[in-house]
């Protein structure tokens, strides 16, 4: 079976080179760090042992934030190392953990001789893949080199899971090389355990992602925002993470906003893939409404009805400014982004209808009457339904601070998944490298609930 996905990996890479090689030389893309993902690597020098932390993009590499600062804390003698798959999960990277990292690099293609070329670089003694990034290759090497791999802040999405139950007997062999999963919901795990891994293995700690806070930026960054967005009188709507076509349903909200003639809100669009910022400036150009570029704005005070923020890591200080927030890849089909960082600061929180990927915080959140979620719209009806619901809470005082602050409740209420994850792993990480699995227990117990 290893052949087969061998053979289909290869294929497949094969298929889309030529896609790789457009977006690589128009976008740079998949460019940086090319060496490293073949798994060509400076070798880390022999002084201790080694975690090897995998985030797959920014959405990982925030929620690992409060995790690698108690693994730092608790493990002072381990040296921890940071991999990521995307660009813009590698610039956060080095960005974030720059003083507590010693080695972040890109994840290698998932072929036996790179994952092993890198494994033998990195030599780590465990493996923790942030939110359930199985890949069959790299896993299968770690078990035959003696390397333990935990999942933590483990999440299966019900797409992903469709596609696993495809393909069951293959996915519960690669589980059965896991160490443990630590996952966020008793739904993620029973997903877990209905594709094969044993239940004395799978745990339940609840979302990292509550535990991270607010996002601290330098002072000069601060004091650029706060000229920027603090100062201004006029109510600032925050678009986050957008995906097409929701920055072209959202300049027409905001068209409809003002012809309403009743408010006058600033705009701020974050698109979630740094590649789309000429066309999202295009888009705006067009719109007949002004706008300008956070890079381009350096600290100054702006009437301009649009910013586009063209930058990376600084959305979460965003949100403490923002009347409302509204989540992309919700109403394009993508299944949503992180809702936490906003409800962090304690936000005005609204979402479209496709929120798959996040289901349970979703849940959690209407559950506490804590977010506005749009149903599912056409691209045709969504500008008019979205000014709608902007203006109505534009206008409602009252209602969007009572929305403020259940967001924040939501996170106080589940903060300490962070804590719980490091109590399941530490027997892992305590372990000599490369022991056998049976050398130290693991912590006991069936799926546990938060």
């Amino acid at each position: 079976m290893f052949a087969i996905y061998s053979l289909l990996l290869t294929l497949g890479f094969l298929a889309l080179l030529p896609r790789f090689l457009y977006d690589a030389f128009r976008q740079g893309k998949y460019v940086s760090g090319f060496r490293e993902r073949l798994g060509i690597l400076t070798p880390l020098p022999a002084n201790g042992p080694v975690i090897w932390l995998h985030c797959v993009s920014v959405g990982e590499t925030q929620a690992a934030r409060p995790l690698v600062q108690q693994l730092r804390n608790q493990f002072p003698n381990h040296r921890i190392v940071i991999s990521t798959i995307t660009l813009t999960g590698q610039k956060l990277a080095r960005e974030v953990f720059k003083n507590s990292a010693a080695r972040i690099f890109y994840f290698p293609f998932d072929w036996a001789f790179t994952a092993n070329r890198s494994l033998t670089r990195v030599n780590p003694s465990a493996v923790l893949l942030m939110e359930t990034e199985i890949w069959p290759g790299f896993i299968r090497k770690c078990k035959q080199r003696g390397v333990p791999v935990v999942i933590v802040n483990g999440r299966i999405s019900e797409r992903s899971f469709r596609r696993y139950r495809l393909v069951r007997p293959f996915i519960s062999r690669i589980l059965s090389m896991i160490e443990i999963a630590v996952m966020q919901s008793s739904e993620d795990s029973a997903r877990l355990l209905d594709l094969g891994m044993a239940p004395s293995r799978v745990f339940t700690s609840g979302n990292l992602k509550f535990d991270v806070g607010a996002t601290v930026v330098s002072e000069d960054t601060g004091a650029e925002l706060r000229a920027l967005l603090g100062s201004s009188t006029r109510p600032l709507l925050v678009a986050a993470s957008t995906h097409a076509p929701e920055e072209r349903v959202l300049l027409g909200a905001l068209q409809r906003l003002r012809q309403s003639g009743s408010t006058n809100p600033i705009m701020l669009i974050a698109p979630r893939h740094p590649e789309r910022f000429a066309e999202v400036e295009s888009m705006m150009a067009s719109s007949g409404l002004t706008y300008i570029r956070r890079t381009e704005t350096q600290g100054k005070e702006s009437n301009v009805d649009l910013i586009l923020l063209d930058t990376i890591g600084e959305l979460p200080a965003v949100y403490e400014f923002a009347s409302i927030v509204f989540v992309g890849g919700s109403i394009a089909k993508t299944g949503g982004h992180n809702m936490l960082e906003p409800a962090v600061v304690g936000s005005c929180i609204v979402t479209g209808a496709h929120t798959f990927n996040f289901t349970a915080i979703v849940r959690e959140f209407l559950e506490q009457d804590a977010l506005v979620q749009l149903p599912p719209l056409s691209e045709t009806d969504a500008p008019a339904e979205l000014a709608h619901l902007f203006l109505g809470l534009l206008e409602d005082g009252p209602r969007r601070q009572h929305l403020k602050e259940r967001s924040r409740a939501v996170v106080e209420a589940n903060i300490g998944a962070t804590e719980r994850t490091i109590k399941l792993i530490a027997p892992v990480l305590s372990r000599s490298p490369h022991s056998s699995p049976t050398e130290t227990p693991l912590v006991s117990g069936q799926v546990r609930p938060v």
